[in-house]
């Protein structure tokens, strides 16, 4: 562990080291304002385009004649190609073929590693390890750019307390001083000191904004909230990103205040440019500029104007810019500065990229062999899954397995390959990784035995296991209900343990991946039950890309461990907890509901002037059937070991308005296994100008310990932590009293109160 510790480190450090200085702005607005004077007003309107073109597509459109358009000036970049031979061929027609000889910028949905794939990124923030996560984005960046990208979609930052939503699995949960944490982490990694290292590449922080938010869990659907909402609790990691000096921002699908987020210039400009700085540019999501007409926007040349004028700089594959600005700009409905603006924006950051210096800086051929997939990527990657994984019960203790032990592994994610990435993993090259059943069989080697029953499909319907297990992730089996359930029994009475590896195959998360209901599906739900009758312990392994209903699980499994999706590494790191070489640390960044009627369910919320915490009360805010509380609460998650926390303590009750006091907690590891600990400050305004939330995470420390060892825990609290965006939209430190509380999760936490 030490030696990957220092490995990550190493890799976070790479470009810290590096001898590159900052951008000579001067130098860099003379270069561009001369290019820019050579520009016809064609080939800047060109540098807005970007069409996708390649073997990868994610969206619906294939924008035609990209050859003939980029030799003709009118394509800023392309995205979605794989490998150095074929994005050379284009990046020669742009540099050799067209007039100015202005270089492409290559983008990919990088989203959580290249061909060395790490968890999720939603499974990636379980493990609160933000050097191991920035260690991963440099990864990811290093393998891209040794195979000729050097811009990426990634990080996803929006806050999202709907997991009906697919697209909970990219982001990084509910809570925006997390989400916040992990956006800086992911642009350090991904862009480095320096973006002309040729190691980085460029970060693109989506969806701007709000998208996780979107009603009845449909994704692309309507959002709707208040300016203090957005500011105080889905803001934060956008504000991050561009704190942290991301490159570019993307634009989001839904509605701003009845104006779609590509057009709205309240967002784009007023918000992301004047308030708070942002030099980038600014690239829609695919095809969003034609999109807003189904929106209601108007046609085509309307809408793309709209967009221009509102701060949006360059266009994913509607083709509104290029073909319509033109006689827009003739009609007076944009202007050259409209124009000009947009195209200075794309340039200086294929500046800052050192395209201009070389075109070709990102095409090394012989890079590829020597940075791709590597024995040292891969370590990484596996050590970084077993921090993801969430025990979320263990009675009895039977976890972890001795491999002398006799399994019996079931279920339909337990021998595919394909799904073990996770969704978002377009680079992947799927048939290098191992399936759980090989991983589990190399794990226990010739000391135990692993038998194999698939069990069950994904679920009855045909329909939906089809469209859940797209891209090459089919696993359909056509055998009779019976006859596969029957094996499993079989071998399951044969064996001391079961392991059933069930849940979501990994595109039922994900884009477009909306469900109604999040509980487990029938198919596999039965084979539970008809295994829970052999008596034999059971240990579910939960794959997910978000949050899910398990209170039946609960109720009847005794072991449940959420393993959401891993990546390339996923079924080596799973062996490496089930069989105790680790324990499991990783810690619930949303709120686990018990059921679906609950959503949206939340540990920050605000309270009501009737509160409940605890079953039915009449004229009080509670439901008739279940408890208001979680299954299971946003922070938690359960290890091989115990640990006790020591009373807190303050340094004074009383916090000068300039000053600081320090809370402390010692941690001490009271079980027989080595493991890490989550260790959460949260605190609590008792007295606002407007409502506080209940609790709001404020600082976290990731802690190891071996069995018998105790640490001090020291968190300083100032006013930057008490601040928050009032009803004028001031960011304003108000004082009185407050609450701290430090815990292992949202709920199980002690607290004192001091006075500011």
């Amino acid at each position: 562990m030490t030696r990957m510790r220092n490995f990550l480190l190493a890799m976070a450090l790479v470009s810290i080291s590096m001898a590159a200085q900052a951008v000579d702005q001067a130098k860099m607005d003379r270069f561009i304002d001369d290019l820019m004077g050579k520009m016809t007003l064609q080939e800047k309107i060109g540098q807005l385009n970007l069409p996708v073109t390649g073997d990868i597509i994610t969206g619906s459109t294939v924008s035609g004649d990209v050859v003939g358009k980029i030799r003709a000036g009118q394509v800023g970049g392309l995205f979605n190609m794989k490998g150095v031979k074929s994005i050379r061929q284009l990046q020669e027609v742009a540099v050799e073929q067209s007039r100015l000889g202005i270089p492409l910028i290559f983008g990919m949905d990088v989203i959580h590693g290249y061909e060395t794939v790490f968890p999720i990124p939603f499974a990636m923030s379980m493990s609160w390890d933000m050097e191991a996560i920035k260690g991963s984005a440099r990864i990811a960046s290093v393998e891209a750019t040794a195979d000729g990208i050097c811009w990426t979609f990634s990080p996803m930052v929006d806050i999202c307390r709907e997991p009906r939503w697919g697209r909970m699995s990219e982001g990084s949960g509910e809570d925006p001083f997390l989400g916040a944490a992990i956006c800086r982490a992911m642009i350090e990694g991904y862009q480095g000191a320096d973006l002309a290292d040729k190691r980085s590449m460029m970060a693109c922080v989506k969806h701007f904004a709000l998208y996780g938010a979107p009603e009845a869990g449909r994704d692309y659907n309507t959002v709707d909230m208040s300016h203090v909402r957005m500011f105080n609790e889905y803001f934060p990691p956008y504000k991050a990103g561009v704190d942290a000096g991301a490159g570019s921002f993307m634009t989001s699908f839904n509605v701003i205040d009845y104006i779609p987020a590509t057009g709205n210039r309240w967002l784009m400009t007023e918000v992301l440019r004047d308030r708070w700085g942002f030099d980038g540019f600014v690239v829609t999501d695919y095809t969003a500029i034609s999109e807003m007409t189904n929106h209601g926007m108007g046609d085509l040349q309307t809408v793309s104007a709209m967009a221009l004028k509102a701060g949006t700089d360059m266009d994913m594959v509607a083709d509104g810019f290029l073909g319509t600005l033109e006689k827009s700009l003739a009609e007076g409905k944009v202007s050259i500065q409209d124009i000009d603006k947009a195209c200075r924006r794309i340039l200086e950051a294929k500046y800052k990229l050192g395209l201009f210096d070389d075109p070709y800086r990102y095409l090394d051929s012989k890079r590829a062999s020597k940075e791709i997939y590597t024995a040292e990527h891969r370590a990484a990657a596996r050590q970084l899954a077993t921090e993801t994984f969430v025990l979320l019960q263990n009675k009895d203790n039977v976890l972890p397995l001795q491999r002398t032990a006799k399994i019996a592994l079931v279920g339909p994610l337990a021998n595919t390959r394909a799904n073990m990435p996770g969704t978002w993993s377009v680079a992947a090259a799927s048939d290098r990784y191992s399936t759980l059943l090989e991983a589990m069989r190399r794990a226990v080697g010739d000391r135990g035995q692993v038998m194999y029953a698939k069990g069950c499909n994904v679920c009855y319907d045909a329909e939906l296991e089809k469209n859940s297990t797209m891209f090459g992730r089919e696993m359909r089996d056509n055998r009779p209900v019976d006859v596969m359930r029957d094996e499993a029994v079989r071998i399951a009475r044969e064996c001391d343990v079961i392991v059933a590896a069930m849940g979501e195959p990994s595109e039922m998360s994900g884009e477009s991946s909306s469900r109604s209901s999040l509980t487990i599906l029938d198919a596999q739900k039965d084979l539970l039950t008809a295994l829970l009758a052999t008596g034999k312990p059971i240990v579910l392994l939960n794959f997910s890309g978000r949050a899910t209903v398990m209170d039946w699980e609960v109720e009847n499994i005794p072991t449940i461990m959420n393993v959401w999706f891993g990546g390339s590494e996923a079924a080596d790191a799973i062996c490496d907890v089930v069989f105790g070489d680790v324990a499991p640390s990783g810690k619930l960044t949303v709120t686990m509901p018990r059921n679906e009627g609950q959503i949206p369910i939340y540990y920050n919320h605000l309270n009501t002037g009737r509160p409940n915490p605890k079953w039915f009360t009449k004229y009080t805010s509670n439901y008739l059937d279940v408890p208001n509380d979680a299954l299971f609460p946003f922070g938690y998650g359960l290890s091989y070991t115990t640990f006790e926390y020591s009373p807190m303590t303050l340094s004074s009750n009383t916090m000068p308005v300039d000053g600081s006091i320090t809370a402390t907690v010692t941690v001490t590891n009271t079980g027989s296994h080595e493991g890490a600990e989550v260790v959460q400050l949260y605190i609590r305004d008792m007295v606002g100008s407007i409502a506080r939330p209940v609790k709001e995470l404020k600082g976290f420390q990731r802690i190891s310990l071996k069995p018998g060892e105790s640490r001090t825990v020291t968190f300083t609290i100032d006013r930057e932590m008490l601040k928050f965006y009032n009803q004028d939209l001031e960011y304003v430190c108000e004082p009185g009293d407050f609450q701290v509380m430090i815990g292992p999760n949202s709920r199980d936490v002690q607290s004192l109160d001091f006075k500011l």
